[in-house]
């Protein structure tokens, strides 16, 4: 058990070390670096903290965290005939980074995984099929830029099944992500290409 100069910076410390790729050593050092710092800065920190807690909401209509329901998704000049389908925020980022795409998007807020047990029911995916349902065939594509592993290869081929009444075309981005990698840590010109080269999703 590691030992702290104080109960206070322990429980500080273990905490902060709970994040991820934190271990208790950066954490101590974060602690004692703030305790360093103004007296403000720390309270605008944990301020911060708070708020995003306590106000951050999620668009009714994409899910991408915003500081409304109703996101920039409604009112920004963008291809709306397009949805890219994503698993969580920081890819909707990362593949408006590459600057290959103009489209809308839609985050499921993660994928199928049964050893997981997370089931379709506990993802975004019935929300999508409204979605389209509603445009009244102002969609014209889902893009599926989902991890390239099992449990996303499983959640594109649900969307798929799911989307098969709409007259629609459904692409899944080129496989130029390695299998097995999270969208979120591809780099941006391979994920800018994939995005480009995008393939039909084959069922089979």
């Amino acid at each position: 058990m590691t030992e702290y100069p104080s109960k206070l910076v322990g429980e500080a410390v273990e905490e902060i070390a709970k994040l991820p790729g934190i271990g208790r050593k950066t954490a101590l050092r974060l602690v004692l670096h703030l305790l360093k710092q103004p007296k403000e800065s720390t309270l605008e920190l944990s301020q911060a903290l708070s708020n995003l807690r306590e106000k951050i909401q999620y668009c009714s209509e994409c899910h991408i965290i915003s500081d409304s329901i109703d996101c920039t998704c409604r009112t920004v000049a963008r291809d709306v005939s397009l949805v890219c389908v994503v698993e969580d925020t920081p890819d909707v980022l990362a593949v408006r980074n590459t600057g290959q795409y103009q489209g809308m998007f839609h985050v499921l807020g993660g994928r199928i995984s049964p050893m997981d047990g997370v089931g379709p029911d506990e993802i975004k995916i019935e929300s999508l099929v409204d979605r389209v349902r509603k445009s009244g065939g102002e969609i014209k594509e889902i893009i599926l830029a989902l991890s390239a592993t099992m449990e996303g290869d499983t959640t594109a081929f649900y969307i798929t099944k799911r989307l098969q009444e709409f007259d629609l075309k459904i692409t899944t981005i080129a496989r130029g992500i390695p299998v097995g990698g999270e969208l979120e840590f591809a780099d941006e010109v391979t994920l800018g290409r994939s995005i480009a080269s995008r393939v039909t999703f084959d069922q089979g």
